[in-house]
């Protein structure tokens, strides 16, 4: 398994320093979003250039560590089109440097009409708002075209494409091979539908299977009919089950820890290692 982490949840820091914190937990792979992870204020996206992304991408890779997605999270559907415009030209600019940070995908997730936070909103479940982010996501699909670079798109409850079926639309309509998928389970849940979060694991598979390139792993527990976050491990999600579901999908797509607490990083890790080496044994029996 490639096993990697969003890695400014390790904290703030120098692209080389993270690199050495990935690494002696044992990640191999890292989800850069780089205005958030790295303290020189040069890297922030305005700045970006291909100096600039070789050097980034040096630090990481010199200890081994590869980037698997530039995070370039915004929010198509804004009701400010400034805003809209900012993060359509943030991302277009990854895609461009894309390779100079020897990067395999630039992603986001799909936005909401409420603004912020991107939660709920009786716009998303509506075609004329599910047109209106196939309309920028066409365009960045373009661009990604352009520069020989791939994107990779993800759902969530809340959001415009709040299933995976309304994700694979969105595909199918402008159907450019440079748009790949997340599968961040942990997102599609809601207290209406989180005990039945297996069958919407195997919905995702089965509608996004082909083009699934990164899985998130997350945990949560549901406290006072509320759903909370917990590390992975101390949860109530049965990583065993879902880890052979994922493997089987594509064993070679990145893992990538998102949201995990930073002491608990470790343990985390290790409970993930341990059901890999269980599903391996399995197979070799």
């Amino acid at each position: 398994m490639k096993i990697g982490v969003r890695v400014h949840d390790l904290g703030r820091n120098t692209a080389v320093n993270l690199a050495l914190e990935a690494k002696a937990i044992g990640f191999d792979s890292v989800q850069l979003v780089i205005n958030k992870a790295l303290l020189d204020e040069g890297a922030i996206p305005t700045y970006l250039d291909t100096k600039k992304a070789h050097d980034i991408a040096k630090s990481f890779n010199d200890e081994g560590i590869e980037i698997a997605m530039l995070g370039a999270y915004f929010n198509p559907v804004h009701s400010n089109k400034e805003k809209v415009m900012t993060g359509f030209t943030n991302f277009s600019n990854f895609l461009k440097y894309e390779h100079d940070f020897n990067c395999s995908y630039v992603g986001s997730e799909t936005g909401s009409f409420s603004d912020e936070p991107w939660v709920y909103h009786p716009k998303n479940r509506t075609e004329e708002g599910f047109l209106e982010a196939v309309v920028v996501f066409k365009k960045l699909a373009l661009v990604a075209e352009e520069n020989n670079a791939k994107i990779a798109l993800e759902g969530a409850f809340g959001h415009v494409c709040y299933c995976p079926k309304v994700l694979r639309k969105l595909y199918d309509l402008i159907h450019s091979n440079s748009i790949y998928f997340t599968i961040d389970l942990f997102n599609y849940l809601d207290i209406s539908n989180y005990q039945n979060y297996m069958a919407i694991l195997d919905e995702a598979i089965e509608v996004l299977g082909d083009r699934t390139v990164i899985f998130h792993l997350k945990d949560f527990e549901v406290v006072d009919n509320k759903i909370i976050r917990k590390d992975i491990g101390k949860g109530i999600m049965d990583y065993k089950t879902i880890i052979k579901k994922m493997l089987n999908c594509n064993p070679n797509a990145y893992f990538i820890f998102e949201g995990n607490s930073k002491e608990g990083m470790q343990e985390s890790y290790n409970f993930i290692k341990q059901i890999e080496e269980e599903v391996k044994n399995e197979i070799r029996s």
